[in-house]
């Protein structure tokens, strides 16, 4: 049963790489204090949902149009801050703390969407562990610790971006490929459950994905540290 667990935590952490990537970004426009409560409040939302996801598998998998759309949406977030003309870190500290106050006025829209887009990811999940393990206890505790770890490392790369500001790019880049590969995901669903037309199916191997997501992250990485100075610290009177 442990070696189970921990093969499943594996599988969720290896998975998982763009959920955490997702969530750095959606919750880095809110203020530090806010953050962290963003991020618990996703940790709550997304074990009430994947235990949920994990009870009503059968029919949490046919609901396709919540991957499409929630792929959509990150597509939509990578592009509008590739096509932006102002980086958030070229901008004016006065234009920054006016960012910061409207990102704490959504703050429930953001934790809204942390949510939505954990519960896109999840039916992903669902469908890998199940297909691993029929134990629901020994899936719910794999999948309980994998997604404490995913908030974890969100964290983490918060601060890192927040030290390196390019890396900010590198992770939207994961955030626009990981939204293609959650739409497709739905797109063939509903090609499959819908449409009834599995040649309208576009398929994009795991592998594939998980050999460009490591790519982005390798090569963006070197680029971001490689490219100038980090971010300064800015020390309290």
């Amino acid at each position: 049963m442990v070696l189970a667990i921990l093969i499943i935590v594996a599988l969720e952490a290896i998975l998982s790489v763009d959920n955490a990537m997702v969530l750095a970004v959606m919750v880095r426009p809110l203020p530090p204090e806010l953050r962290q409560k963003a991020l618990l409040y996703g940790v709550v939302g997304a074990y009430i949902l994947r235990g949920l996801a994990l009870l009503f598998a059968t029919i949490i998998i046919n609901v396709w149009w919540i991957q499409l759309l929630g792929g959509l949406y990150l597509v939509y977030l990578a592009a509008k801050f590739f096509l932006s003309k102002k980086p958030i870190e070229e901008a004016p500290e006065t234009a920054q703390e006016a960012l910061a106050q409207t990102a704490a006025k959504s703050f429930w829209r953001i934790v809204v969407m942390v949510n939505v887009i954990d519960l896109a990811f999840a039916i992903d999940s669902v469908l890998v562990v199940i297909s691993f393990s029929k134990n629901f206890w020994v899936i719910f505790a794999g999948v309980a610790i994998g997604i404490l770890l995913i908030r974890v490392a969100a964290g983490w790369m918060i601060t890192v971006m927040e030290r390196f500001p390019r890396l900010e790019a590198v992770a939207y880049a994961v955030v626009g490929w990981a939204g293609l590969k959650l739409g497709l995901e739905g797109w063939n669903h509903g090609a499959e459950v819908v449409l009834h037309n599995p040649n309208l199916i576009l398929w994009l191997p795991k592998e594939l994905f998980l050999g460009v997501t490591f790519a982005i992250l390798i090569v963006g990485a070197v680029w971001a540290l490689r490219s100038g100075n980090p971010a300064p610290k800015h020390s309290n009177p």
